[in-house]
């Protein structure tokens, strides 16, 4: 006898989606607060100042040097006067070598380097994430507005709140697609650096020294294992969580610094 058009078993499962999606879209900014509070405090992999001052004045003869315990490839900076690891490049902005550095990333105030790679890398993941999260519910909510009655369709304070509403469908669409898109390439270029095993830093200097005409050797790792360099030796489901991981027992140690006569 009570038939009013409606369905309740409707309204009972809308009203069960609503806290499932604010719960799934709180829980990735969530993670993405969590990734990049991580990617902004910790050391992306700066390398240490010596105790005491060192004598450079013998090495800018540019007379080739190796150490007794084989460190040909360790380099002098001259404007952190230290010895510095393969694979590290100083910042202007940090004043301070970085083992294997990316880039300095102005969104973290801070350098993308060995030791927060993973957090930025996880920090770009979930903010594609979530941008493409509020793209679909935008979408959902734009194509299939809540029914309302005919009373309110009728009145002109709700026609103004439906213009409002699609101007804010609008604006939020081009803003989630525009920034989701930007994270996006970064996101895909910081995972084929890996995968190629080269920095930024290390692509130009490689194509400047094959214009140049010299030889670049580079053997390359297996893939997973330069993930695993990267995101730790754990479970892959470890990888998307901004946790301490254990590093990879092939990776570089950086503990000692080299023995040169100078």
């Amino acid at each position: 006898m009570l038939h009013h058009g409606k369905n309740p078993q409707n309204g009972n499962i809308k009203s069960v989606w609503f806290p499932i999606h604010a719960a799934g879209f709180n829980l990735m900014v969530f993670m993405l607060l969590a990734c990049h509070t991580r990617a902004v405090f910790s050391d992306p992999g700066t390398v240490p100042l010596p105790d005491m001052a060192i004598d450079f004045s013998d090495l800018r003869s540019n007379t080739p040097r190796k150490n007794d315990m084989g460190n040909e490839d360790w380099t002098v900076c001259n404007r952190c006067e230290t010895y510095r690891p393969p694979r590290a490049h100083h910042c202007r902005i940090c004043h301070r070598c970085i083992r294997r550095m990316d880039h300095h990333c102005p969104w973290i105030n801070n350098c993308v380097g060995e030791l927060n790679q993973k957090y930025f890398i996880q920090f770009l993941f979930y903010t594609s994430l979530a941008s493409l999260y509020a793209i679909c519910l935008v979408m959902v909510t734009w194509l299939w507005p809540p029914k309302r009655a005919a009373v309110e369709e009728a009145d002109k304070e709700a026609v103004y709140n439906n213009n409002v509403h699609l101007a804010h469908c609008i604006l939020l669409l081009i803003e989630s697609a525009l920034f989701g898109l930007f994270v996006t390439v970064i996101f895909y270029d910081q995972i084929v650096s890996i995968i190629n095993d080269e920095t930024p830093i290390e692509q130009l200097r490689n194509r400047l020294l094959k214009e140049a005409r010299k030889e670049v050797t580079h053997t390359r790792k297996p893939k997973m294992a330069l993930l695993r360099e990267v995101f730790g030796r754990g479970y892959i489901i470890c990888w998307f969580f901004p946790c301490n991981s254990p590093p990879s027992s092939g990776g570089p140690a950086y503990s000692y610094l080299p023995n040169y006569d100078v």
